[in-house]
């Protein structure tokens, strides 16, 4: 894919994966805004393709608006408790909810105001899979689908799952698409040796909804949603599952990254945030905001460079 050469060198910003951290990819995305740097190439994995899709859509303030208002209880509706299906999350109100505050079903990624891209994983071969033409949502489920919340999406005879596995902040795939200055997004920075943290307080309302999951799923909740009990016994499934992936998405970033480095990195500190915590949108929105005024140094360097 190539682009018509500007006077200025096309920014390209690829934002990582990090599930419900991945709000924090909108405050950035604003903070850049406001210091009037345009971004003309986007590259996302995972939550970062949904963020991502959303801004080249022109929809990031809706979706902004909707984060900032989300409850527990409307989380909730998004999860189905029943341990035969092969992910715990709700396709259908999900399906609804990118129709809403994403883009259109129909739209295709050559359709969008800029050029995006994002990527998933081959389930069989672990093939990294590029999606930079097509439908927009067929490109975002295979991108967000992290094994065991959803099912694997069958795309042209092949299931495909979370591109975290194999690039979890795309770099190249950013600068394959032309980006000449790439700005990047890693979420999981400082989640590895915190995964067990004390947990946070909630209302007596979410505590309900909150230990409802938690009987029902009995050891896989850990994780995804927290309690207000700290529990001396084992970590359970999920908790041990998601804290290998942040183990192996952290090194993979490194590794990636001392091969290929972005022109600047933010890297939000939310480590608080649990997995599914999307109801916390707006801790996460200010916590980008703060790691771009953190880099301020490096941005005065790369506006200097504009």
């Amino acid at each position: 894919m190539t682009f018509e050469h500007h006077n200025k060198p096309l920014i390209g910003l690829a934002l990582g994966s990090g599930a419900s951290r991945g709000w924090a990819h909108i405050g950035i995305i604003d903070a850049l805004a406001e210091l009037d740097i345009t971004i003309d190439i986007i590259s996302g994995c995972s939550i970062g393709s949904l963020v991502g899709a959303a801004y080249v859509a022109g929809n990031l303030n809706k979706l902004e608006d909707w984060i900032s208002a989300m409850s527990t209880r409307e989380l909730a509706r998004f999860f189905e408790v029943n341990l035969s299906l092969n992910g715990f999350v709700d396709t259908r109100k999900l399906n609804q909810f990118m129709r809403n505050y994403i883009c259109e079903e129909k739209t295709c990624i050559e359709d969008l105001n800029k050029p995006f891209a994002c990527v998933a994983t081959d389930l069989q071969t672990g093939q990294e899979i590029w999606f930079t033409e097509g439908s927009v949502h067929e490109a975002i489920w295979s991108s967000i689908s992290m094994p065991g919340l959803f099912p694997p999406i069958k795309y042209q005879n092949k299931w495909l799952v979370d591109g975290g596995l194999v690039n979890p902040v795309p770099v190249s795939l950013c600068r394959a698409m032309g980006a000449e200055i790439v700005i990047a997004v890693s979420l999981n920075s400082d989640l590895v040796g915190k995964r067990f943290n004390k947990q946070e307080k909630h209302s007596p309302k979410e505590n309900n909804f909150l230990n409802s999951i938690t009987d029902t799923l009995k050891n896989y909740s850990g994780s995804l949603f927290k309690t207000t009990e700290e529990k001396e016994n084992l970590p359970g499934l999920i908790d041990t599952v998601v804290g290998s992936m942040n183990i192996v998405e952290d090194r993979l970033t490194r590794s990636r990254m001392a091969g290929d480095p972005p022109d600047i990195l933010f890297t939000p500190r939310l480590s608080h945030i649990g997995l599914l915590e999307f109801q916390r949108g707006k801790e996460a929105i200010e916590e980008g905001r703060k790691a771009v005024t953190r880099m301020m140094p490096e941005i005065n360097f790369l506006l200097d460079r504009l």
